[in-house]
């Protein structure tokens, strides 16, 4: 291998809450299976935060306990679960300038988006992550191994990206593609093939299953075939139930004590289908909301006696729809503006979206950006600051922004028929909220949520970045280098700036700079400016200029 740099500049996260600029951190020695990447541009992102604050409880910080060895991730240097100290960053766009000599699908030279959710790496709550449990890219040079980058269908984490664009434009992609994902994202309307279902049931109850016996019920199997295991229990036996051991749980009833037991008892990506039977619960129920989103658990029910109807209220994906009533709260922070922005452009007829935030120069910035689209696409916009506007008024669509889980019961109570509620924050995963259920089920309202993207959405995204019908650059507040990045963090977490924040890791000295502070700082910077947005031309000047 070429010889490089021993040492590099590097943002540490060493626990939690405690970051940390090195500026003289190791560069890891490449192996046999090793692809090291000079680091181009990194995004920084609300989820940097949630790593912050939870440090080694994240669970994408946990150990992965399947898809590789315990041999093969000790060799790699750069995986640091727990509490090892690790580098965040995860919109990242770099080069590959070095491989081992075991290394088949990637080469030196290749400009690559990384995909951050290594979803076949399985933690405990998770997933193997860049930028959590293993090092990402608030560093000038990152090592990867082969082994953990290249899915079990070929697929490459590291994504071939041509020249054409900017850092800045390509690394924004992942947010992008995170955006994406949480609208086109396939939801199940069956019982999980293969999967375990349990069917909960009063035992004397001739209307019951306890009675029928499972082939009675009028259940939704899929054309893959029935779950592998199906139990039915009564009531009182559900506590005894395995904690997370259960793809589809079906329970025949209306009592709050039993709801609160079976919540804890639903696996990733589980679905529970409350079948009331005209009755009602009476009380809100202890729902965990972030596991909605970190889990990707589900909610369903019916009113009536039949568990196939409740299945019915979900929808093939989180897309809008037409004539759709669109909430984005907390539209003025960077992924709000992103999903008004997409929301605005998806080309559904009749949509209104009402872009909600508690900052007017947020609103102001996200106005000046989007206001022009929405004319054009013939959609219905309206910003409001709910910290001096109240909106009592019933919405078809919510996408929650602020990882608050009251957001979600406040969207139950505003909700009409058929409501989505697209929880695309990460509430903190094991964040429960009391929610009213007999109102979310007689509205067949549906809860979902997604967390990060696969490669198929970031393909999407960088398809219409490269052939120029998305500019990700819309999105840029502010830049800076490594003696910025944790004021830029710090800034993120403050809402300070509306937009996103852009680190080059190869400028070690720039300050955390606003857009509009350019004209001051690097004057030549701001001329290539195009009406106050990044581009291509500033990002190459900026390259120059701060570098001297």
């Amino acid at each position: 291998m070429p010889d490089f740099p021993k040492t590099q500049y590097a943002v540490q996260l060493v626990g939690p809450s405690k970051l940390q600029l090195n500026t003289a951190k190791p560069i890891a020695q490449p192996g046999p299976h090793a692809i090291m990447l000079k680091m181009e541009a990194v995004g920084l992102c609300f989820s940097d935060l949630k790593l912050l604050k939870q440090f080694s409880a994240h669970p994408r910080k946990l150990e992965v306990q399947a898809g590789l060895s315990k041999e093969v991730l000790g060799e790699i240097e750069g995986y640091v679960p727990g509490e090892k100290p690790t580098v965040p960053g995860h919109e990242v766009v770099c080069r590959i300038v070095a491989v081992g000599e075991k290394v088949t699908r990637h080469k030196v030279g290749e400009r690559v988006l990384v995909q951050a959710d290594w979803r076949e790496l399985r933690t405990a709550g998770s997933n193997g992550a860049f930028g959590y449990n293993f090092e990402g890219g608030l560093q000038e040079y990152v090592v990867l191994d082969e082994r953990a980058v290249v899915a079990s269908n070929g697929q490459r984490y590291l994504m071939p990206v041509g020249e054409k664009n900017g850092a800045s434009a390509v690394a924004l992609v992942e947010p992008w593609a995170c955006v994406e994902a949480s609208y086109v994202n396939a939801e199940r309307n069956t019982l999980k093939p293969g999967g375990k279902t349990v069917i909960v049931a009063a035992e004397r109850d001739t209307s019951r299953p306890m009675e029928w016996g499972v082939d009675g019920l009028d259940l939704p199997y899929a054309p893959e075939g029935k779950p592998a295991e199906m139990r039915v229990i009564k009531p009182a036996e559900a506590a005894g139930l395995a904690n997370e051991g259960w793809d589809d749980i079906i329970y025949f009833g209306a009592d709050k004590a039993v709801l609160d037991v079976l919540n804890d008892k639903l696996a990733t990506r589980g679905i529970i289908n409350v079948v009331l039977d005209g009755k009602k619960i009476g009380a809100k129920v202890n729902v965990g909301v972030g596991r909605v989103h970190y889990g990707m658990t589900r909610w369903i029910g019916t009113t009536g006696s039949c568990p196939r109807e409740s299945y019915k209220v979900i929808p093939a994906t989180g897309e809008i729809r037409p004539h759709e009533k669109i909430n984005v709260i907390g539209a003025g922070g960077p992924m709000g503006q992103m999903h008004v922005i997409r929301n605005v452009c998806a080309g559904a007829a009749g949509v209104t979206v009402v872009a909600t935030d508690m900052d007017d120069a947020r609103l102001a910035s996200l106005e000046k950006k989007v206001a022009g689209m929405a004319k054009a696409n013939g959609v219905a916009l309206r910003l409001v600051n709910t910290a001096k506007t109240k909106l009592d008024e019933k919405f078809s669509y919510y996408a929650l922004m602020a990882p608050v889980a009251a957001l979600v019961g406040e969207a139950i109570a505003h909700s009409g028929e058929g409501t989505i509620i697209n929880i695309f924050a990460g509430i903190p995963a094991p964040t429960k909220h009391e929610l009213d259920l007999d109102t979310y089920l007689l509205n067949r309202c549906f809860m979902f949520g997604t967390s990060g993207s696969e490669i198929g959405d970031m393909g999407i995204v960088l398809q219409k970045v490269e052939s120029g019908k998305l500019d990700t650059n819309a999105s840029v507040d502010a830049v800076s280098g490594m003696a910025g990045a944790i004021a830029g963090i710090a800034a993120t977490e403050n809402r300070t700036l509306a937009g996103k924040i852009i680190v080059y890791p190869m400028l070690h000295n720039l300050g955390l700079t606003p857009l509009v502070d350019l004209p001051g700082k690097f004057p030549t910077v701001a001329a290539k400016l195009d009406n106050g947005q990044w581009t291509k031309a500033a990002e190459e000047e900026l390259l120059r200029a701060a570098a001297q």
